[in-house]
């Protein structure tokens, strides 16, 4: 599993927490690989994959598909069978599937701390987010 950091993990700028650590342990445990990626500088995600004990892409360049590429090779995962878990959208979501990655988009960790690029581009994802919402709802209300 590859993770975004900021607001996916922790709020944008924070440390590694405890919820993190006991996250990537249980991973671990279960015999789990694990990654960040990130577009941040090696500053902010050096930090934060120590803390968690865990390998990172620091300058990822999202949504270009070369950080994902790079993560599955370190990871010895092909892409099919790696899974990707970030925030937003129009970077998180849309470089793991031009790299072919499976991917699941969280519930951002605390909004009041996107900068304020990233607030822009929430605007547009919650149109997506809600057409997929209720798509998925007729679906399921037709099964």
């Amino acid at each position: 599993i590859i993770f975004d950091i900021d607001n996916t993990l922790v709020p944008h700028g924070a440390p590694a927490d405890e919820r993190s650590k006991k996250l990537f342990k249980r991973l671990y445990d279960a015999g789990i690989r694990t990654m960040v990626l990130s577009n941040n500088d090696k500053g902010r995600v050096e930090p934060f994959a120590r803390a968690v004990g865990t390998e990172y892409i620091c300058k990822a360049g999202k949504p270009s598909k070369g950080g994902y590429i790079e993560a599955c090779r370190r990871l010895g995962t092909a892409p099919f069978e790696t899974l990707f878990a970030g925030d937003q959208i129009f970077t998180d979501i849309m470089g793991a599937k031009r790299a072919g990655l499976k991917s699941v988009l969280v519930e951002p960790v605390d909004r009041s701390t996107d900068i304020f690029k990233i607030r822009l581009k929430r605007i547009p994802e919650s149109f997506i987010v809600k057409s997929f919402r209720k798509s998925l709802e007729k679906s399921c209300a037709n099964s």
